[in-house]
This record gives C-alpha cells, structure tokens and sequence, in this order.
C-alpha cells in the first residue's frame, strides 16, 4: 500500500476510533477487504483463542481471496489466526482449525450455520460482524441464514456491512442489525472500479 483508496480513507479511522456500525457501499476493486480487515486485526486480542471477528460472504472464491488477504496483512502479529469456512471443503479440517483457536472467521453462511448446528462454533463472545457484499448474499437466499447467524451474536458488536447496491432487502439488515451506523459511499451505484476490465463469453447451454 503506497495511498489509501478511498474507502480505506474514510473507513479505517472511523473503525479504529469509534468502533461503531458501518454501511460501505463499494463494488468489487475498491479496497473494501483492508478498509474492514486491517481495522480488525488491529482490534483482536490475539492472546485470546476464542472467535472475535467474523466475515460473512456469499462465495466460497471470496471467501479465500478474503482469508489469504487477511493473512498477508498479519503475518507479523503474532498469534493472530483466520480461519476460512466454507462448503465444499473437508469440514472436519475446519473444525481442528477453528478448535486450535481462530480470532477470525470467514465464512459462507450455509457452512457457518452447519458448525454452529453442530455446536463447532460459539459466536457469544463476537465484537465484529463484517456482511461483505451483502446484496450478493441477498440475491443468492441467504436472507434466513444472515439472520439466524446474526440472531447467535452478542448484543454488544459492531456490524461493518459492505454491498455496491442499496435494495430494501440490505436496508432491513441495516435497519435490525445495526445503530447509528456511519456511511461511506465510493463511485456511482452499480459502477465497477475503472481499473477492472470486464470479459465475457457466450456459450451454449450443451457447451
């Protein structure tokens, strides 16, 4: 990191001093996973094993892309452990590393639900909630899933949410979830990031 993106800008010092709720409406490219991620390594004990950040995200490609950014950025804080937590993937290996200890998971809500369904993971002593990309978990059904996750959290939290659009949908999460929460908003509403090119392909269903 030489300059701050934008949202960087205005979110991490909010984060670190205020601790408070927080709407960053951002698409993909802006620098959303700093903005939420070095605010939050810098805010858990990491002499502590038990989970105090989770990151909620509609893919199991964000997920990762998530978690290896989070580990470049605390690969000189010691102790500090992510934990990615995802379908698709041995669950049992999951599990051994959240019980090694792990301050942070990122997870996809159908698996996250699946450990806490098993008793895997205690989510009562969480202080930060990030929902990143927040429409796309929306538009995929995880509406029931975000709120029964969400139902297993402390009261007392700070809830960062991330999405490029606005819906009703993801301003009722805002609305039941969060206080006061401080809003950043990066570019025009559905515009991507103007370094990113887009490629796209026509295939036939039998191709």
């Amino acid at each position: 990191f030489v300059n701050p993106t934008p949202i960087q800008e205005q979110a991490i010092p909010y984060l670190l001093e205020k601790q408070g709720d927080l709407i960053g409406l951002a698409s993909t490219g802006t620098g959303k996973t700093a903005a939420f991620g070095l605010p939050m390594l810098n805010l858990i004990d990491t002499d502590s094993k038990i989970v105090q950040g989770l990151v909620l995200c509609p893919t199991r490609e964000l997920c990762i892309q998530i978690t290896n950014d989070l580990e470049k950025y605390s690969e000189n804080l010691r102790g500090a452990n992510v934990v990615p937590v995802y379908g698709g993937a041995d669950i049992v290996k999951q599990i051994k590393q959240i019980q090694y200890g792990a301050q942070i998971i990122v997870a996809t809500p159908g698996r996250l639900i699946d450990l806490i369904e098993r008793k895997k993971v205690r989510l009562q002593d969480l202080k930060y909630v990030v929902l990143d990309e927040a429409d796309e978990m929306l538009n995929m059904g995880f509406k029931e899933d975000i709120d029964q996750i969400l139902q297993q959290t402390p009261d007392e939290k700070s809830v960062w949410l991330f999405s490029a659009t606005m819906p009703k949908e993801v301003a009722n999460i805002a609305k039941n979830y969060m206080v006061d929460p401080f809003e950043v908003t990066v570019g025009g509403k559905n515009e991507s990031n103007k370094n990113i090119e887009h490629d796209y392909y026509v295939v036939k269903e039998r191709d």
